[in-house]
């Protein structure tokens, strides 16, 4: 059998890749517009579901953050990866008292990736822009067009650590 060149192990997935994937606006997102705040009804955006995979084979430990806080609305968004079959570890919510980057910062994820928030007003609403500076610097931060997917993202691990993302602030 003959392994393609972009399901290879590389350097950097013997090391574990971790990763911290925004879900809503990054890799799910409506069929509709008048979906638009039933996330319930969001779907896997363009490839999304393969590309993790491909990541995932590479040996990426990829976790999830979800904008949902109530118990039934992140059950409802790990029953929507989990029924695209989107390969992962964990789906990861606020707590009470928590901001995402307070997340992110548990987690000290080696990439990030999230959508640029343009409908909720641009940077300002970004993980990476509250994560604390010491952190900040070690992680590669992705940020994609909101409801645009990620299938533009490379498919090795080695060139998405080293992938430059030209978010369009809004803010």
């Amino acid at each position: 059998m003959i392994i393609p060149d972009f399901l290879r192990p590389t350097e950097a997935a013997s090391a574990r890749l971790k990763f911290l994937i925004f879900t809503e606006g990054t890799l799910l997102g409506p069929e509709h517009w008048w979906d638009f705040f039933f996330v319930r009804r969001y779907k896997p955006i363009g490839c999304a579901v393969k590309k993790i995979n491909v990541w995932v084979a590479q040996g990426a430990q990829v976790n999830y953050l979800t904008s949902r806080r109530a118990k039934a609305e992140v059950d409802a968004v790990r029953i929507i990866l989990e029924d695209a079959g989107l390969g992962g570890n964990h789906l990861y919510y606020r707590g009470r008292d928590e901001d995402y980057h307070h997340v992110a910062e548990r987690l000290n994820p080696d990439v990030l990736i999230e959508d640029d928030c343009r409908s909720i007003g641009g940077s300002c609403h970004w993980v990476i822009t509250h994560v604390t500076p010491v952190l900040k610097d070690r992680i590669t931060s992705i940020v994609v067009p909101e409801f645009g997917g990620i299938d533009h993202l490379p498919n090795k691990l080695k060139e998405l650590l080293n992938y430059r993302s030209k978010p369009t602030d809004v803010s």
